[in-house]
């Protein structure tokens, strides 16, 4: 069936977003064609062009097997790899440009199974059917760009929608973790899931614990990293995903009575994680603070951070609730969670400090803080200073205009006062005034646990009294050991 002027109009730009890539795309095919082989571009690519994305990898399907796709692409890349070969995919290099080239797949599902089965197909109609989304089972047969969409997949992405090209049940046993990559490509994407995805989602939310920790991460990673995580993660609250990889989110759906006000906290962190996004910096933007977005850590921290709040839940006399606390218990909570999801070191440790420290700055008051208390915050923070910055700024959800301004005040005097004591201390570098070898030349001791302490007595120092000079130092130094029980051992 010729597409209709819309249709074709749609395709003549995509072809036009493909233009870059369309000479060696027709060099490949005709390659592949020579050798007798079918070749066509798929998935993420097609529906990118459409939507005039530009996808840093190209994905091909062949009917060609991996030692045939090897065998074609021999001398003509400058480098092949083996991706997956149970799963039929190679990878290539040529003039810059990276392929994924993956033979045909067959429909075949193991409800079981923790990883997609693989059954090579013959055909392209066949391999489309398969594929998780119609927007996905798009395709440009090469060399000649013939385009083919036996599912309507132009029509659900023109329509903003997303459609299954088997049954949305057969779909996601084939593989769960679709059913997150719905949710993924509601943030990526702005569209929405139909009513037989969304009701096959709800119904069969619990089979997503068969997949991998790791596959679940990185499809939570790339939804909170789109453009509007919001969207995706209230599917995966509302289908009951999240009860199953991310319960922490739904367990924010406090009960809310005429008798005890509070936020509602599940709303109130989808909005604190909206809020920090908006934050986020440029990619030419300057200063010590500086947070380019999409940053992972941030969002993250932004939705997480309230997460402690169900358990530390208190109703107090009067109507009043307390959460006392809840960022202690919420940072741990938070870490048992990302280690779960099998999240670096490095991401756990940097979401649960800024989780930790998310409520400090409302010990500032009206700006009573001495210098001590500032350097302290600076020095907590580390390298996640500009983070928590932006963390704090979103916290505030109030829809009391006159206490929004005062806060936003508050903390700008903080950060004035911050950007005056790094440029008169170098706060980012804050160390004691004498370092190891010189405390150990002054009160004569070894290195081990007492020079230890004495570099914390003398960071102490430092933090509440700023630079006060190397003999001023020393005298210090000479009155804390005189108060601990070795200076009374030593000879």
């Amino acid at each position: 069936m010729s597409p209709t002027p819309s249709e074709a109009e749609l395709l003549a730009r995509a072809v036009r977003h493909l233009t870059p890539v369309l000479p060696v795309l027709t060099e490949l095919g005709e390659r592949f064609r020579d050798a007798g082989h079918e070749l066509a571009l798929v998935g993420g690519p097609v529906r990118d062009a459409f939507l005039g994305r530009t996808s840093l990898d190209l994905d091909l399907t062949t009917s060609a097997s991996p030692d045939q796709i090897e065998a074609t692409l021999a001398g003509w890349a400058e480098q092949t790899w083996d991706i997956g070969r149970e799963f039929g995919t190679i990878g290539a290099r040529h003039r810059g440009q990276t392929f994924e080239i993956t033979t045909y797949r067959a429909d075949a599902y193991d409800p079981d199974s923790r990883k997609p089965v693989v059954a090579f197909g013959d055909n392209l109609d066949d391999d489309l059917v398969r594929r998780d989304f119609t927007v996905n089972a798009m395709a440009l047969r090469l060399p000649d760009l013939l385009f083919t969409d036996p599912h309507d997949g132009l029509e659900a992405l023109a329509a903003g929608v997303l459609t299954t090209p088997h049954t949305a049940e057969v779909s996601f046993s084939d593989d769960p973790l679709r059913m997150m990559r719905a949710a993924r490509f509601v943030s990526q994407l702005g569209v929405r899931v139909d009513a037989d995805v969304r009701g096959a989602m709800t119904d069969m939310a619990e089979r997503l614990s068969i997949v991998s920790a790791e596959r679940v991460r990185d499809e939570l990673s790339r939804l909170l990293l789109g453009a509007n995580p919001r969207a995706g993660l209230e599917l995966m609250v509302d289908t009951g995903l999240a009860d199953v990889m991310l319960p922490e989110l739904p367990a924010l759906q406090l009960e809310i009575d005429e008798h005890h006000r509070h936020k509602d906290v599940y709303q109130h962190s989808l909005t604190v994680l909206e809020q920090a996004i908006a934050l986020e910096d440029e990619p030419d933007a300057e200063g010590p603070d500086v947070v380019v977005g999409p940053d992972l850590v941030l969002r993250l921290a932004a939705l997480l951070h309230d997460i402690g709040k169900p358990a530390t839940r208190r109703f107090e006399k009067g109507g009043g609730v307390s959460f006392h606390h809840h960022e202690i218990v919420g940072a741990k909570l938070a870490r048992t969670r990302l280690r779960a999801l099998r999240y670096d070191k490095d991401t756990i440790k940097a979401v649960t400090r800024l989780v930790e420290l998310h409520l400090r700055f409302h010990g500032y008051g009206g700006g009573e803080w001495t210098d001590s208390a500032v350097r302290r915050y600076v020095t907590d923070a580390g390298p996640l200073l500009g983070r928590l910055h932006k963390l704090t700024r979103s916290d505030s959800t109030t829809r009391n205009q006159r206490k929004a301004a005062r806060l936003s005040r508050t903390y700008d005097d903080l950060e004035a006062r911050i950007t005056r004591l790094r440029a008169e201390e170098e706060l980012s570098a804050v160390r004691p005034e004498l370092n190891g070898n010189e405390i150990a030349e002054v009160l004569g001791i070894a290195p081990g646990p007492v020079l230890g302490r004495a570099y914390k007595h003398l960071l102490a120092v430092r933090l509440d009294q700023g630079p006060i000079g190397r003999e001023a130092v020393e005298d210090e130094l000479r009155a804390w050991w005189a108060q601990q029980p070795e200076s009374q051992e030593a000879p």
